[in-house]
């Protein structure tokens, strides 16, 4: 009944024991449920996960075994459901622009064809992608725009584009780059970016990045075959529609990003991009694993950061934070 709130049936069966007998032990669930010890631990790990269950009891003396009751449903329910709508909204927004998008495609393509030249190009593997990009580096005449997830480049990386972005610089191309947040805790990175921006190159930080990209002259746009996995290949994109909605999707980013050197920015409730970032991340759902992939940092980064929000909320539990987060305003 419950699974479109994350809950599949063996985890619902387990809150449902749990919301009508409160204050059982571990070993009490498991022989009312009849299931196996480690089942019984995996549902409670992911009812605490989505905020509806809290294994701490104030009247207990150490070393007495935890027990585990429900949070009040007439509270954690709402709020999972309307995580959920909100979810689905943005969803229901992103396929919106995606078939925008794919119209736009389908119709340049069409047009294309008749012209005689391909506006769809599959590059597979990381090597062709690779050679493309040297060849679009070495062409282009008046800008490069790039998005470049995931934190610190990988040396090799960095040691291919250095004259190639040197010598573009020399002949007048504008370079502007955005990064994750996290780049800065990277010194080769962060050195590198330092040097391309003496040259005139210009960089901005974003908490997330949504996938990466590189447009050249608004002409073509290089965007992965999987966003998960970089190493699959590109397509490359050469129809205006297509190469329009990349250019504004960068345009998009680069005004709300920060400039490298300046400070993040600290709003009004003294969060910082990246902290607001993961606060959302968290109302989506996602797990601190999760969360700390999407934001380029480790798991333990994330888990700090958790920590500091929950003691600057005053809050005794992520269910509790997640409240007090979205009564102040903050997601």
């Amino acid at each position: 009944m419950f699974q479109v709130l994350g809950l599949d049936a063996r985890t619902e069966l387990v809150y449902r024991l749990v919301l009508e007998e409160p204050e059982l032990r571990l070993d009490q669930i498991v022989a009312r449920l009849g299931r196996s010890e480690q089942d019984v631990r995996d549902a409670l790990d992911r009812l605490a996960e989505l905020c509806l269950l809290d294994n701490r009891d104030d009247r207990s003396t150490d070393g007495d075994p935890p027990v585990f009751r429900a949070l009040d449903p007439a509270a954690s329910l709402p709020f999972l459901l309307s995580r959920r709508e909100a979810e689905l909204a943005r969803q229901q927004r992103g396929l919106e622009v995606a078939r925008d998008a794919v119209s736009a495609l389908t119709a340049h393509r069409g047009r294309g064809e008749r012209r005689g030249f391909d506006v769809i190009k599959r590059l597979e593997g990381l090597d062709a992608v690779r050679e493309r990009l040297t060849e679009l580096a070495e062409l282009a005449r008046t800008e490069c725009l790039s998005l470049l997830p995931g934190g610190a480049q990988a040396p090799d990386t960095l040691a291919a584009s250095k004259p190639l972005d040197q010598q573009a610089l020399e002949r007048g191309v504008r370079i502007r780059s955005i990064y994750q947040d996290s780049f800065r805790n990277d010194p080769d990175t962060l050195r590198y970016v330092n040097w391309i921006g003496g040259l005139g190159a210009e960089s901005r930080t974003l908490p997330t990045l949504p996938l990466i990209m590189v447009v050249v002259d608004s002409e073509v746009a290089l965007v992965p075959l999987d966003p998960e996995n970089g190493r699959a290949g590109a397509l490359e994109l050469r129809s205006k529609g297509a190469v329009l909605v990349a250019r504004l999707l960068f345009e998009r980013l680069w005004a709300a990003a920060t400039p490298l050197g300046a400070r993040p920015p600290v709003d009004s409730d003294g969060l910082t991009p990246q902290e607001g970032e993961l606060l959302s991340l968290l109302a989506q759902g996602h797990t601190d694993a999760t969360a700390a992939r999407r934001l380029g940092v480790s798991l333990r980064t994330v888990r700090r950061m958790n920590a500091e929000l929950t003691a600057r909320m005053d809050a005794r539990s992520r269910f509790q934070a997640g409240a007090e987060a979205a009564r102040r305003g903050w997601i």
